[in-house]
């Protein structure tokens, strides 16, 4: 029989998988994909303009990785890059109007898909969850 922590790890891994898969199949039809929306939704969501090697570091993939996924959503006229003001050798990757609409639209399909999933679940179980879940994200990026 697996340990608790197995069972969690194993848990953890394949809820973040099936969840992206599923939400995947829901984006489908807004021709991006989950790289893509991906991307776009952390560009999205980020403070300040990111540059290309801060989105590889937010997607989790290596720098040429990124940069074929960046020219794709060029070429798409989701994004384009920006030179940094103050390093010509960076490139920030900021979203066009065209990237925003598609963020909207991924934004509430990812809302309602959400909603959905977690409907039925008693708020105290998923704000014990979620505490769980952020306490073991901390000690893991403070061990990199």
């Amino acid at each position: 029989m697996a340990s608790t922590e197995e069972r969690f790890s194993m848990a953890l891994h394949h809820t973040t998988r099936i969840w992206r898969q599923a939400l995947d199949r829901r984006l489908k039809d807004l021709g991006v994909g989950q790289a893509g929306w991906m991307a776009i939704a952390n560009i999205a969501k980020s403070k300040d303009a990111l540059s290309q090697i801060e989105l590889a570091n937010r997607l989790g993939v290596e720098g040429p990785t990124v940069v074929s996924l960046v020219d794709r959503l060029v070429k798409a006229e989701l994004v384009v890059r920006v030179p940094s003001e103050t390093d010509r050798r960076i490139k920030h990757v900021v979203l066009t109007d065209a990237g925003q609409a598609l963020y909207a639209k991924v934004r509430t399909a990812a809302d309602a898909y959400r909603k959905e999933m977690l409907a039925g679940i008693d708020k105290s179980r998923l704000e014990a969850a979620v505490e769980v879940l952020e306490e073991l994200q901390a000690k893991i990026e403070a061990s990199l």
